[in-house]
């Protein structure tokens, strides 16, 4: 069960980084294009293999928008790459009471 928990907060990260480049104005167009692409492809009815079927429907639009978004990650320069990471992580860590 662990390891369901620990996807879920790479994902998480993942997600928060893409809204992250996207709102970053230092972020080149194909960066940003790219992402919005893989938020359009998620909630588009149009997909490689229909929603109907179960589990493959909607594990190709999670692989798909994977694939988009490393692809956009791969636009970014190296040093905005690792600014937007460590935003991140410093806003995804819980906060210790």
């Amino acid at each position: 069960m662990w390891k369901l928990g620990r996807l879920w907060t790479l994902f998480r990260k993942e997600l928060l980084l893409a809204w992250a480049v996207l709102r970053d104005p230092r972020a080149p167009r194909a960066a940003k294009l790219a992402t919005l692409a893989a938020v359009l492809y998620v909630v588009s009815p149009i997909d490689l293999v229909s929603d109907f079927i179960p589990v493959l429907g909607w594990l190709d639009d999670g692989i798909i928008a994977y694939l988009l978004l490393q692809v956009a990650f791969k636009f970014l320069p190296p040093e905005l790459m690792a600014a937007l990471r460590s935003k991140v992580e410093s806003r995804a860590r819980p906060v210790a009471r």
